[in-house]
């Protein structure tokens, strides 16, 4: 039996990492073809010319995005693996068992 909490956090985690990726990354997949390319990168806006910048900190930018991603795809995979291995759902106490199944003493019977 697997442990449902841990597989409906999982697949949000796998999820929301993909939905970031997808969202944010074409921000940071510039910085190592500038670097390898060009040897200069450059900051750009919408509203005022590019500012050339140092290649390492956009590079080092795009490693920490990478890495957020990584680890929320990560913890995804663990809780999922984590979910389907569990056993929680089966190590229910017998007093604790509610509905069809669970014993539970009426004492009104006995009068």
């Amino acid at each position: 039996m697997s442990d449902m909490r841990f597989i409906i956090i999982g697949i949000i985690l796998v999820f929301a990492g993909f939905l970031v990726l997808g969202i944010f990354g074409h921000n940071f997949q510039a910085a190592t073809l500038e670097s390898d390319e060009f040897g200069t990168c450059y900051e750009y806006f919408d509203d005022k010319p590019p500012v050339k910048i140092n290649c390492s900190f956009k590079i080092f930018e795009q490693t920490i995005f990478f890495g957020v991603i990584i680890g929320l795809i990560g913890a995804g995979i663990i809780s999922l693996i984590k979910g389907v291995k569990g056993d929680w759902d089966n190590n229910v106490k017998p007093e604790d068992m509610v509905g069809p199944g669970g014993r539970q003493t009426d004492d009104s019977d006995k009068d």
